[in-house]
């Protein structure tokens, strides 16, 4: 289920090139008798293995050349080298060499063979020692050795981004920066949010702040500049100016379904501007005016809010309710299974849509899906973004074998944050010790553990082969250890080499499987078990999970039986999700287990 986008079938390459060849010259061996004049017999000859000896040094003068080593003729160059083929050998005249046959080093008894007729061509290389005459030289042997060309996998670095002012007033000397801040209070004035009152005796005002981060593409790169006036939330009362604060969000197996189930429909990303502010407060609530755009006729009024505001503890689900009032006035029925889900069926064509912040939507049939558009931004301030390409931190991409989701950004980020962008890689998320006990030497910086472990719980929503990792270091967020530290680390490191690694959406078929396993015993510290799942809609991968259970099992077979049971009940809310997507399973869901035990049990419960 992992795809490396980069991926490519292996090229291959001749070992030399076709056609005459272009090497220069091969110089004279540095021994070159006579043909006529045989080598002494009584002279041994010298081991091609032999250590050569070590170079005169610069203060004493060199040493008369060796009469063994003193040419009887003048040196010639030899001609260029022939390429060798498949079925090409090289002329024994070109490769003619001063002794004629010699003996391997560490084999005796082994027949000599003839340097007339070498096996494969060898590089013209100059030793050197003077004395070496063997035909294959090392790198380091000939001076060559070079550092090793490492293969970067970083990605390329966007464009620096301009600081981030922290002060209104720096904010309002940048042109840019104030034109993003005039269109926000624009907004907020065309939307009606507030009306200026006398600040009421004994009420809670509640201040605001300039936020300016700006708004990123998929890679990294500056899309806009943003502003947005944000309350400081953790100044409401309870019971004074809010009440119910929940609201629903979507869970990671929907979206995952409902791409799944798109199949080849048009999937598009809708954006709502400044979407708080369309909810309608049903609490009385002063705030502030925004500071650098307080009203000259009045500076010592509050603003009473007639709509919801960033940073109020009830803004998302003010705006969760009027948006899912008129989704349901147009027709869609919220799911029961998930509430962040509205299905609408008209005729013979399905819609889902799915509300993650922004807005998913996919129809199966191109004119319903620009009629709900059009109805959309009648009466909201909606933009419609295309074809599905980034959501939640998550980038996506359409390709011949399916829909592909990833989180390179996201990753590149993390490694940022962490000062690891240029690690050493490894190749697998945990090592043979999956398992870390509480003992160690406290971490100098547990918030910085605790940041990065909840930085990597999300990106388990593309990244299924770090779940069990990544749940091993959130077992010990409370009180890290060095020994978490470094397991921590070697996630990142395996981030680090599998950062183009993602999900891929295919056309699913009408089966559902699920695939459990359960360790016994495994936590040193508390002895409880882990268990583990993944849920497949034909095949592609919609549900995963890696949790350690809440009580101690006497038994594997225990272990596993609990790890089937909470499977079955990740199962039976699919098919209830898949039943009101219209999508009905025709075929009972498959559990796999490794327990035979575990299985008897699920066969015939009446026995236990």
């Amino acid at each position: 289920m992992f795809l490396d986008p980069d991926s490519v079938p292996p090229t291959v390459v001749p070992p030399f090139p076709a056609g005459p060849s272009t090497a220069p010259p091969r110089e004279a061996p540095l021994v070159t008798p006579s043909p006529a004049q045989p080598r002494v017999a009584s002279t041994p000859p010298e081991s091609p293995c032999a250590a050569p000896s070590a170079p005169p040094s610069l203060a004493q003068p060199a040493s008369p050349p060796s009469p063994r080593a003193a040419p009887s003729s003048p040196a010639q160059p030899r001609a260029a080298p022939v390429p060798l083929g498949p079925t090409h050998t090289a002329p024994s005249s070109r490769y003619t060499d001063p002794i004629q046959t010699y003996q391997r080093c560490g084999r005796r008894g082994a027949p000599a063979r003839s340097r007339a007729e070498p096996l494969a061509y060898h590089p013209v290389v100059v030793h050197r020692d003077p004395r070496h005459i063997h035909p294959m030289v090392t790198r380091r042997a000939a001076g060559a050795l070079r550092a090793p060309d490492r293969l970067i996998l970083s990605t390329t670095s966007s464009p620096a981004l301009p600081p981030v002012p922290t002060t209104v007033r720096g904010a309002l000397a940048d042109p840019q920066r104030r034109h993003a801040m005039e269109a926000e209070y624009a907004a907020l004035q065309g939307n009606h949010t507030w009306d200026l009152v006398p600040p009421p005796i004994g009420a809670n005002v509640v201040t605001g702040k300039w936020i300016f981060k700006p708004k990123l593409n998929g890679d990294g790169s500056l899309e806009r500049y943003k502003a947005r006036y944000v309350l400081r939330g953790f100044t409401q009362r309870p019971g004074v100016d809010y009440d119910e604060t929940f609201s629903p969000v979507v869970k990671p197996a929907t979206v995952w379904t409902v791409l799944a189930l798109s199949r080849d429909w048009s999937v598009h990303q809708l954006d709502v501007a400044n979407a708080f502010l369309h909810g309608t407060l049903t609490e009385t609530v002063y705030c502030t005016q925004p500071v650098g755009f307080v009203d000259p006729a009045h500076p010592d009024m509050v603003c009473k809010l007639n709509k919801s505001l960033y940073g109020l503890k009830q803004a998302p689900r003010a705006w969760y309710s009027r948006f899912a009032t008129f989704l349901c006035s147009q027709g869609f029925v919220e799911a029961k299974s998930d509430t962040s889900l509205f299905i609408l069926r008209r005729g013979p064509d399905t819609a889902y849509l799915l509300y993650v912040g922004d807005i998913v939507l996919t129809a199966s049939s191109p004119g319903l899906l620009r009629h709900i558009i059009s109805c959309l931004q009648q009466e909201f301030a909606m933009k419609d973004l295309g074809a599905l390409h980034h959501f939640l931190g998550v980038t996506v991409e359409r390709r011949p074998q399916g829909m592909f989701l990833h989180q390179r950004q996201y990753t590149v980020d993390l490694l940022k944050r962490a000062g690891m962008v240029e690690c050493k890689p490894c190749v697998t998320p945990v090592d043979t010790q999956g398992k870390v006990s509480a003992a160690g030497t406290p971490v100098a910086d547990p918030t910085g553990y605790r940041s990065l472990a909840g930085a990597l719980q999300y990106l388990i929503f593309t990244r299924p082969n770090i779940a069990y990792a990544v749940q091993q270091v959130c077992l010990h967020m409370h009180d890290p250890r060095e020994p978490h530290l470094t397991a921590l680390k070697r996630v990142l490191r395996y981030l680090r080499g599998t950062i183009d690694f993602g999900l891929l959406r295919r056309s699913p078929t009408t089966e559902l499987r699920v695939y459990t396993d359960a360790d016994w015993a495994g936590c040193p510290d508390t002895g409880r078990s882990t268990s583990g799942y993944a849920v497949f809609l034909g095949d592609s991968l919609v549900s995963w999970s890696s949790k350690r259970q809440p009580i101690v099992s006497r038994s594997s077979a225990k272990a596993e039986y609990r790890a089937v049971a909470n499977d079955v009940a990740e199962a039976t809310w699919l098919r209830q999700l898949l039943q009101e997507l219209h999508s009905p399973l025709a075929r009972s869901t498959l559990v796999f287990c490794d327990n035979v035990n575990a299985v008897h049990l699920s066969t015939n419960p009446v026995q236990h």
